[in-house]
């Protein structure tokens, strides 16, 4: 662990998001993370995209998306509670309260702040409850990944106005000069790294949604066929006098030749037919046709020739 954040000590920061904390000595990767309760390969992933812009297949179901929320959301609180206000009490202090550019600064960098509180709280009111939702294998359905991939907004603009105001119009005298060029490298770092959060909710935590939503539904229609099968299993089984009936109209015969053929009443025909329709649950010829073939009542290659 110790190689890869001193070759990439922008990664600092992520390691905070996936709750690894300082002081893991020369352990590996995979030990830190196994003690820590990081999903090693979603950490990996993430590191490695990052770090050399690799993004994994869609098909890639071995993502944690549980892994991946954490690190969004802790991601989010140290932006919203920490970077936010560190870089506003930066500005204030490089900038003069009496200058009245400096106050549309303030108001500028306020306004941006407040569009980025609304879009992360927008993701944990509403994309980060579903995403749990779905992992207790709940399925919703007034919402989809779809919704957020179509509204999730770049939200960089107002910090690239903000960028170029300060370098084309401040500052004064150098040591505002100082105040302000440490106040813009911290600017343009958080920049980066809020491109950095888009991509990653968008080449990695969008898909594995995806693939999370696609299994469910998965999961949701074998959970049909299987209760399908279980109550076709159960349910109360035909008489032979019934399967002979089945046969018979398969055959193309009437309610009268079926009485004929097997010396009943055309009333026993009729009561023997809604009786086999209420265990079958089968309301039609073609399909009781299929029943008796599928079940060996009559024989395949003979009804083909009829």
């Amino acid at each position: 662990m110790i190689d890869l954040i001193s070759d990439n000590y922008s990664m600092l920061q992520g390691l905070n998001a996936f709750g690894i904390h300082l002081g893991f000595g020369d352990k590996t990767v995979s030990k830190i993370c196994d003690e820590q309760g990081v999903d090693c390969h979603t950490f990996l992933t993430v590191v490695n995209f990052l770090i050399n812009g690799y993004a994994p297949k869609n098909t890639d179901d071995t993502i944690s998306v549980k892994t991946l929320l954490d690190y969004l959301r802790a991601s989010h609180r140290f932006f919203l509670d920490f970077q936010l206000p560190s870089i506003r009490k930066k500005l204030e202090e490089s900038l003069s309260k009496s200058d009245s550019l400096s106050v549309l600064i303030l108001r500028l960098y306020d306004e941006y702040a407040h569009d980025i509180q609304l879009h992360m709280k927008y993701e944990e009111k509403t994309l980060f409850p579903y995403v749990e939702a779905l992992i207790r294998g709940e399925k919703k359905t007034d919402y989809n990944v779809e919704i957020f991939s179509k509204h999730h907004s770049d939200t960089t603009g107002k910090f690239h106005e903000l960028k170029n105001i300060i370098i084309k119009y401040f500052p004064h005298d150098g040591l505002a000069n100082n105040q302000l060029t440490a106040t813009l490298y911290d600017i343009y770092n958080n920049e980066e790294w809020l491109c950095n959060h888009s991509n990653v909710e968008e080449v990695l935590f969008v898909p594995a949604i995806r693939l999370m939503e696609q299994k469910l539904k998965n999961d949701d229609v074998s959970a049909r066929i299987s209760n399908m099968i279980t109550k076709a299993d159960s349910m109360e089984p035909l008489s032979e006098r019934e399967k002979e009936i089945i046969v018979c109209l398969a055959q193309g015969m009437s309610n009268k030749e079926i009485a004929n053929q097997l010396f009943i009443s055309v009333n026993t025909v009729i009561t023997h037919r809604r009786n086999i329709f209420r265990k079958l649950q089968i309301h039609s010829l073609a399909g009781l046709t299929i029943y008796a073939i599928a079940n060996n009542l009559i024989d395949k290659q003979c009804f083909l020739h009829q």
